[in-house]
């Protein structure tokens, strides 16, 4: 078969057929009576073998070496076209982002391109200092996507930029808190923590009914957070997890204070001091110091029961605490 038949059928144009033959891939077994390259049945199944690995990402050096070496082993060839192929996905992925980002900042000219990069390439930045500016700049310049923040501070560990990423997300109003409550679900704990921190930061109605439904997540920080956003306003459903916490000595202040706020509804007032007064008795002297506290800011009959008991308690410092709190609720009036 002479070669541009060969082209014809192989899909492979005569000038490549040549350049194989040059780099020595498939040479021609034969040639015409007036000296036209002729191609054997054999050289036509090279042919396709040289494409056919060529279609995997094999340099043409490679595919020589696969179809002429016979100590050639393809696993470890193969497994480096897996990380090439993978680390090409990676960056093209990144780029696509990149667009999609840029796309959503709806830029009405080059210059409103370019500024979105470059606080794209800020927020990614080595420097803390670099992306705790820009995150602080995006609020000004209003031109930052919202995804982009979200990415920026489900990720981000350093605690000054994480909250000046926040604070920039809470301006940016609810569009984000879609994007943020699936990071309730992220596998990784540290990034269920960030996202209801973020989502406590915005705020509004939306944000608390993302977080009410967080007062049932599988993580423990998680409902932890989302109890200390939603108890200073009144939200009953706190109650268990902010008792807990003052159990565990976690942001016990502020739970306590929390909880005196949801006891302002005389019904759970009576249920918080008896789920107060119910860790008493298992509890050693510091818990029972924090538990005391708690009960002070908690109005009703339970409460000064239970603070009347501590006020005659064994550990000095927990009688005196108890002794305390009694004298300001006494001085306070009903």
């Amino acid at each position: 078969m002479l070669i541009g038949e060969v082209a014809r059928r192989s899909g492979v144009s005569a000038r490549m057929l040549r350049h194989y033959e040059s780099l020595g891939l498939v040479r021609p077994t034969g040639r015409s009576g007036t000296g036209y390259r002729e191609y054997s049945g054999e050289d036509i199944r090279r042919i396709f073998h040289i494409e056919s690995l060529r279609s995997l990402g094999l340099s043409l050096r490679e595919v020589g070496r696969a179809l002429d070496d016979p100590g050639f082993t393809p696993s470890g060839l193969v497994d480096d076209l897996i990380r090439q192929t993978l680390a090409r996905i990676a960056d093209e992925t990144e780029l696509l982002t990149r667009l999609r980002r840029i796309g959503a900042a709806e830029p009405t000219g080059w210059e409103d391109v370019l500024q979105v990069v470059a606080l794209l390439q800020a927020l990614g930045s080595d420097s803390a200092d670099r992306r705790q500016r820009a995150a602080l700049s995006t609020a000004a310049e209003d031109s930052m996507p919202v995804e982009a923040l979200v990415e920026a501070v489900l990720s981000e560990a350093d605690p000054h930029v994480a909250g000046a990423l926040r604070w920039a997300l809470a301006r940016s109003g609810d569009d984000g808190l879609a994007l943020l409550a699936q990071g309730l679900a992220a596998p990784e704990a540290a990034v269920r923590k960030r996202a209801v921190q973020a989502i406590a930061g915005i705020g509004n109605e939306a944000a608390y009914a993302v977080l009410h439904d967080a007062l049932a997540n599988e993580d423990l920080a998680v409902r932890r957070h989302a109890a200390l956003a939603l108890g200073p306003r009144g939200v009953a459903d706190t109650v268990p997890t902010l008792l807990d916490m003052v159990v565990a000595e976690v942001n016990d202040v502020e739970a306590g204070d929390a909880l005196s706020v949801v006891a302002r509804d005389p019904a759970c007032a009576e249920r918080i001091a008896a789920g107060l007064a119910a860790r008493l008795d298992a509890a050693d002297a510091a818990t029972r110091r924090r538990l005391t506290q708690a009960l002070g800011g908690i109005p009703g009959g339970t409460a000064s029961r239970a603070l009347a008991v501590l006020a005659a308690d064994e550990d000095r410092g927990v009688a005196l605490t108890a002794a305390y709190v009694i004298g300001l609720r006494d001085s306070a009036g009903p």
